[in-house]
């Protein structure tokens, strides 16, 4: 059923910055439109957060029509004829339409062109090629139209070519496929992926962790990474094994505001060691490390903690973890036989979470101790550990006796 939202397409063009780039660079010879990710959200009555356009005119020409109308123009990828220009502060893409000379599986040799239909033809998806002229036309060259009422993700032409013309294609297609589609991905786009897939070891680890994180905070993450499991594409991209029922869980507690580091966690991070398997195979980030093996770390503490987690318990595990970790972990291990969690551990977990109780903070610093008369050195990081794991124990009190009293047996000590 076609119940595309015709209306928001429309509205695009009524957007003040928009419109006046349009008719800045619209005129009886050169021709500009709003192309692919737009139009397609817009008709699915989508927010739509980026705009990008494609035009006849030239780099140089984009640059000096821009600064002419008084935009700021910045060649953000001229070697490609993309020119970033800023309207009312407002950024939009401008690229000059282009045709296929070489492709070798990662990047295409171009040249400049004029024809629309040539440059629609060029790009992946059906429903990624259409665009909007400034007088409220749609264009459509390859069907795009019919595959985005029908919630179909289909290759333009021959689905093998498309692949091998960039190899990443096979992730963007299972990608699309969970944020856009209904139903079974399309026949003709999942055999041609299986076909190609040695394709993807030519592709940087950057590229590929750029489409997993996207892959798995889409709407339909879930079925389609078992999709990819399924059709022998998982073991290859985690280089390891996968939580399905944790995923699943930590996705239904965090849909409205999905977390792609903690989505990946709680498929491929069973110990800490996983997380630096996963930052060799995918390039990940330190910060992103460092969360993964967090998350490591704190799943094992609670897989064999024997004793119900009560109120004490969560205070003391969110004294000494980060409070994401914390909740990510929880949610993973929602249902399983450990941990066990009291409704009071619940309780206390929401009042953290919604900032109705502070996460209680170490009181004493390195300072205090020195100010005590202890020298500086060594010795102080060891009697603040010391002190920390007394203070976690006695139940992360904040209250200004019993740091004094804590600060004293430190001292004492010395």
């Amino acid at each position: 059923m076609d119940d595309l939202d015709r209306q928001a397409l429309a509205s695009l063009l009524e957007r003040p910055a928009l419109r006046r780039l349009l008719e800045v660079f619209n005129d009886d010879a050169q021709e500009t439109r709003i192309v692919g990710g737009a139009v397609r959200n817009a008709l699915l009555g989508r927010p739509v957060t980026e705009v990008d356009c494609t035009t006849t005119l030239l780099p140089d020409a984009i640059v000096a029509r821009a600064e002419a109308a008084g935009f700021k123009a910045v060649p953000t990828g001229i070697e490609h004829g993309t020119i970033t220009v800023i309207v009312q502060g407002e950024p939009y893409e401008i690229t000059t339409l282009r045709e296929d000379v070489e492709t070798n599986g990662r990047h295409a040799v171009v040249h400049f062109g004029r024809d629309f239909a040539l440059d629609a033809r060029r790009r992946d998806f059906t429903i990624n090629a259409l665009s909007l002229s400034l007088d409220g036309r749609l264009h459509d060259y390859t069907g795009g139209m019919a595959d985005l009422a029908a919630r179909r993700v289909r290759f333009i032409g021959d689905a093998h070519t498309r692949i091998r013309e960039d190899y990443l294609r096979i992730m963007r297609f299972f990608r699309f496929h969970a944020e856009y589609a209904q139903g079974d991905p399309d026949p003709e786009g999942l055999v041609a992926s299986g076909a190609e897939r040695q394709g993807l070891e030519i592709l940087s680890k950057e590229r590929i962790r750029h489409e997993l994180l996207k892959l798995v905070v889409a709407r339909r993450a879930e079925d389609t990474i078992r999709l990819l499991a399924e059709h022998g594409f998982l073991t290859w991209l985690l280089d390891g094994a996968a939580e399905f029922g944790r995923l699943d869980r930590v996705a239904a507690s965090d849909r409205d505001d999905p977390v792609p580091v903690w989505r990946l966690a709680a498929l491929a991070v069973m110990v800490e060691e996983d997380a630096e398997r996963l930052r060799e195979r995918l390039r990940l980030s330190n910060d992103e490390h460092k969360k993964l093996a967090a998350y490591g770390r704190l799943l094992c503490l609670l897989k064999t903690w024997a004793l119900p987690l009560d109120a004490a318990a969560i205070r003391r595990l969110a004294a000494d973890h980060d409070l994401d970790t914390l909740r990510v972990v929880l949610a993973a291990t929602a249902g399983e036989p450990r941990p066990i969690i009291e409704a009071e551990a619940r309780e206390a977990l929401a009042r953290f979470w919604a900032g109705a109780e502070p996460v209680p903070i170490f009181p004493l610093r390195g300072a205090d101790l020195i100010e005590g008369g202890v020298p500086k050195g060594p010795r102080i990081g060891q009697l603040l550990a010391q002190a920390r794991q007394a203070w976690l124990a006695e139940g992360c009190r904040t209250d200004d006796s019993y740091s004094r009293d804590l600060l004293k047996r430190v001292l004492e000590q010395v």
